[in-house]
């Protein structure tokens, strides 16, 4: 069965190896950003914690584009100090943004410091101008959730769900996280999905089968692109 078959939304990329799928995805922002840039003088990009992305943010300093426009934003973070190594926001100043010609108050990490619902209630004001992003990045975990939503958690899908939703219960440590609402990571232009490692094949299996995970559950009006390595397919028939 083609991709294209099983859901018009949801449009399946299959490269055979990490790297590739890092350039793929190079490309993808490269492209965005140049459109968003001539046409809107800005580019409002959400950011993925994870190593695939981190691997993808060490090569965005060789991008030829104008910085100035670029905004930064994140999906989700872990309420930890603001400099602790598994904060999302560390990881992409170490890979990438430390160094980068972004002006510092055009990056808006999300200041998980406050606590789930202080950071929430936080970031929330600051995206309360913002329109669609042009760019979402988003990972997909083994059990299928995305950003800081989690099976049998509120994912933030209804029409008046809040942009930011504070996550007190999170089955993965630490507990307390924030993370954009699927509401709100819907309200964007383009959605790009990096997967790679053979331990999200239950959960890419799941999401073609067309069940209900967190990751379907973000939906833009132009649909979601997943570029995924091969090996995250089960070698069968359905998956092949």
């Amino acid at each position: 069965m083609k991709s294209s078959e099983l859901n018009v939304a949801t449009r399946w990329h299959f490269v055979n190896a990490v790297e590739q799928l890092v350039e793929a995805a190079l490309n993808r922002i490269r492209a965005a950003a140049g459109e968003a840039l001539r046409t809107r003088s800005a580019f409002h990009l959400v950011l993925a914690g994870g190593t695939t992305p981190r691997a993808l943010y060490a090569r965005m300093a060789g991008l030829d584009t104008d910085w100035r426009g670029w905004h930064v934003w994140f999906g989700d973070e872990r309420c930890l100090p603001a400099d602790h190594p598994e904060r999302n926001s560390r990881m992409a100043q170490d890979a990438w943004l430390a160094g980068s010609a972004i002006p510092a108050a055009q990056i808006h990490p999300i200041p998980a410091e406050l606590g789930a619902s202080g950071a929430a209630h936080a970031y929330a004001n600051t995206l309360h101008d913002v329109g669609e992003f042009d760019l979402v990045l988003l990972g997909l975990g083994e059990d299928g959730h995305t950003a800081s939503l989690f099976p049998g958690h509120d994912w933030g899908t209804c029409p008046d769900s809040p942009d930011v939703l504070a996550v007190t219960d999170a089955p993965k440590p630490p507990p307390e996280r924030v993370s954009l609402s699927a509401r709100r990571l819907s309200r964007a232009r383009a959605v790009l999905f990096l997967v790679s490692g053979a331990g999200k094949c239950d959960a890419v299996a799941a999401w073609r089968r067309g069940e209900p995970i967190p990751a379907a559950a973000i939906h833009p009006l132009a649909g979601v692109d997943v570029l995924a390595e091969r090996i995250c397919v089960r070698p069968n028939g359905e998956d092949a």
